[in-house]
């Protein structure tokens, strides 16, 4: 239990003092309770008594006042710190994630789940805010009011003190069974409520899949797997805990139980007058309120602790090398020299070197699956080459930070992703400093100024989450509007007009002309006319480059990029005869 409260007290971090503010807190929240008590005892003496008159009465309200106010204003500060320390400790650890996840390379997404990353930012985190603060404020609260109390007792009444002082000890052992016990099944409750995320999140996200093969019900087999895993979590840690809840309940009982038996047999042999006796009663119903909140606290540490476990696993991502620093070449030529890449066991680029000089434009074709989009991915270091080295301006990209790396690549993908936010803002995102006269100018050069005005609210118009509300040609636009307004001296074109409908395509190229003027153009395409005016042309196959030069040289070559030629020739030259 000390080990999970130091891993507790870690995760902490700068919310420890928020945390010990709402425990001291709590030390004079017990003590206002007292005043409860007293004023209940002065009501006691004044009816055994016979005491006439309203001092009594008065005395006791003044008590009860003072309890109320004391305990309501200390009430509400330690909730306060409570609420701001769960809060915070959560925001923090997703801000850490989210800043990680910058930093792997882009294969973690392939062999990771999102969902997996998705359930701990937000079921395992939710958890963390709600329970962490509350665990160790009834924990530590818990125990400070029963000494408190406890105390009080022995001082008033030795013999019914002690008997408080064994159900609490016996309380104390049952919880620590608990624990024990908790401790093999709580992480199976956090994998499963990640791994129900992880599955609700795959199954909506692939309804259309579901739909369009009439699988409703049928083929979610993997969501019943994690609704079922959840569910049997679940009942496995309530079936571990009811019995030690009930157990606790019972020792509780029993002991207040014994408190009220020793205090009568006390009182009928007078060795305990009326007055003590009744209120030795009394508090024998109020004693063990405090200790509850240690039982909830304990109850609620192994969650705690198990969600702090799967949050840290989560940290333990693979991270880029990040020892670079920060550049800004003179010149921006990519120079490649035997590079080599795998995808785990599967090596996908065998030893490829070449030269795109700066400001110059040079293509990339080649059958699907043959490593172009793989080339382009290693040139902006989404991942790390696994042999060979990629050099910008004669230094190796891994000399760079990711930062500075970036600052130099433009990258306009086939498939675009926009935010669910306004269309300035998405336009910004590669330089939120941006003005909106800026944003305007660059998306009338990207030829999307037109149907971004027509919108209701123009550029303060939302879009839907990935850009759903507009076509694939003005979600390629506004990318390439988003590219032109970071102007980067380098940009890589993952062919960025393969799915735009011929309506879309001109002023799509013009947009294209317009972003790639003076820069160094990487592009993968597979229209003849983008690729036949590059300055060079690169032929990948099978993850080698087999074919380079310009369109003049390699079509009077046998190879690939003859038949490349031949073919889109065939494909424009189609027609639909009329029988």
């Amino acid at each position: 239990m000390i080990e999970t409260f130091r891993k507790i007290w870690k995760f902490a971090g700068k919310e420890r003092t928020n945390i010990n503010k709402s425990v001291a807190v709590s030390f004079f929240n017990a003590v206002f309770r007292m005043f409860e008590v007293s004023a209940i005892y002065f009501v006691i003496v004044a009816l055994t008594q016979g005491q006439s008159g309203t001092k009594a009465a008065w005395t006791a309200l003044g008590f009860m006042l003072v309890s109320i106010i004391g305990n309501g204003i200390t009430a509400g500060v330690s909730k306060m710190q409570q609420t701001h320390a769960g809060y915070f400790m959560a925001a923090n650890e997703r801000i850490k994630i989210g800043n990680l996840l910058k930093g792997v390379p882009m294969g973690f997404f392939n062999e990771n789940s999102l969902g997996e990353v998705t359930g701990v930012c937000t079921t395992v985190l939710g958890n963390v805010e709600m329970l962490v603060p509350m665990t160790l404020v009834n924990i530590m609260g818990g125990v400070i009011g029963t000494v408190v109390f406890t105390a009080m007792i022995l001082l008033f009444e030795w013999r019914v003190g002690l008997i408080a002082a064994a159900g609490i000890f016996f309380y104390f052992l049952v919880v620590s069974a608990m624990e024990k016990k908790s401790a093999a099944i709580a992480p199976n409750t956090q994998k499963s409520q990640t791994a129900l995320t992880a599955a609700v999140l795959e199954y909506v996200q692939g309804m259309g899949v579901v739909k369009s093969f009439n699988l409703s019900g049928k083929g979610d087999k993997k969501l019943q797997e994690a609704l079922e895993f959840n569910r049997k979590s679940n009942l496995d840690m309530e079936k571990l805990m009811t019995p030690y809840t009930i157990f606790q309940e019972l020792v509780l009982q029993a002991a207040g139980i014994c408190m009220i038996f020793v205090t009568v047999l006390c009182w009928i042999n007078q060795t305990m007058p009326i007055a003590k006796a009744l209120m030795c009663i009394v508090m024998s119903f109020l004693v063990f309120g405090q200790i509850k909140l240690f039982g909830m606290g304990i109850s609620m540490l192994r969650l705690s602790s198990a969600s702090i476990d799967r949050t840290l696993e989560t940290e333990n991502m693979e991270q880029m090398d990040e020892k670079g620093r920060a550049m800004s070449p003179k010149s921006h030529d990519i120079l490649l020299e035997n590079v080599r890449f795998s995808y785990e066991n599967k090596e996908i680029l065998h030893g490829i070197s070449v030269k795109i000089p700066d400001k110059t434009t040079t293509a990339v074709i080649g059958p699907s699956g043959s490593g172009k989009t793989t080339l382009c991915n290693l040139i902006a270091r989404f991942w790390d080459v696994n042999g060979g080295s990629i050099k910008i301006g004669g230094q190796d990209i891994r000399e760079y930070t990711l930062e500075t790396l970036m600052d130099q690549i433009s990258m306009v993908f086939q498939n675009v992703y926009l935010f669910a936010d306004t269309i300035e803002n998405n336009i910004k995102f590669g330089r939120p400093d941006a003005t909106h006269e800026e944003v305007v100018a660059a998306a009338k050069k990207a030829c999307c100024d037109e149907f971004i005005e027509a919108l209701p609210d123009g550029y303060q118009t939302v879009i839907g989450e990935g850009g759903a509300s507009l076509s694939g040609g003005e979600k390629q636009r506004i990318s390439i509007a988003r590219a032109m307004l970071k102007d980067a001296p380098i940009i890589i074109l993952d062919e960025a007009t393969a799915n735009v409908d011929p309506e879309n395509e001109d002023r799509l190229q013009k947009a294209i002309e317009e972003l790639t003027r003076n820069k160094t153009i990487l592009m993968i395409a597979h229209r003849l006319k983008t690729v036949r005016n590059a300055d060079q042309i690169l032929v990948i196959d099978e993850g080698k480059l087999v074919q380079q030069g310009r369109h003049e040289e390699l079509i009077t070559q046998k190879g690939i990029y003859a038949d490349f030629v031949l073919g889109r020739k065939e494909a424009i030259e189609w027609k639909l005869n009329a029988f």
